[in-house]
């Protein structure tokens, strides 16, 4: 069983740019969530908007970067619901169209087996460009390690947030809208609207039966 999660709005109760933005003041900072909505929406192309608001920040220096990326709110029961599926025996992907700078934490924070994400690069110290590893198609970051793992469609499940995940409900057999935007709600198989991620464990235990939340090693004995 694997679960694929979004990070931003998802595992982070929190949008990395917009935060980073408010370094360089309100109307920067306006600029960043104005270009952030829209690609959540699927109003823009998510690659160009990305590019757009990196290169907005330019100068930023990596102190700044790093404290704030480190200073970003798990979302309420995130840590809950991801010690229940490793103690279950789940697998658990994260794949973000951010950066490594606030994901890398989330291998110890919450015990996530494999991460995607986006690179921020610097120069003399300040924030300069993105090499992006991970596009609007995340689907296509993820794909190789579904294989290596041998881990069958049906028992995938995907929470996302935002229009810019879709791709990756064709991998899954649960898909879950997490606070989602209208056209994520209309395609999810269920939505979840409170910020409290360990409620996914309920409709877990209900899709996938009680038996699949209980810890891996009893179920051996």
């Amino acid at each position: 069983m694997l679960v694929i999660f979004d990070v931003e709005g998802v595992l982070l109760n929190a949008e990395y740019l917009p935060v980073l933005a408010q370094v360089k003041g309100p109307q920067t900072e306006k600029e960043i969530w104005d270009i952030t909505n829209a690609g959540i929406r699927g109003e823009i192309n998510w690659e160009d908007g990305l590019v757009k608001r990196v290169h907005a920040l330019r100068g930023i220096s990596y102190e700044d970067a790093k404290k704030i990326g480190a200073s970003l709110p798990l979302m309420p029961g995130a840590k809950e619901l991801c010690t229940a599926l490793k103690k279950a025996g789940w697998k658990t992907i994260a794949v973000s169209g951010g950066f490594t700078i606030i994901t890398e934490r989330l291998k110890e924070d919450l015990g996530i087996d494999r991460i995607f994400s986006n690179e921020l690069t610097f120069k003399d110290g300040k924030l300069d460009d993105v090499i992006l590893n991970v596009t609007s198609d995340k689907a296509a970051a993820v794909r190789s390690t579904i294989k290596e793992w041998g881990i069958r469609k049906e028992d995938i499940v995907v929470v996302v947030d935002g229009a810019n995940d879709l791709k990756l409900f064709a991998l899954a057999g649960y898909t879950v809208g997490f606070c989602p935007v209208d056209v994520v709600r209309e395609k999810a198989d269920v939505s979840i609207d409170q910020r409290d991620l360990s409620l996914l464990l309920k409709y877990l235990k209900k899709n996938f039966g009680e038996a699949a939340l209980i810890n891996a090693a009893s179920r051996k004995q």
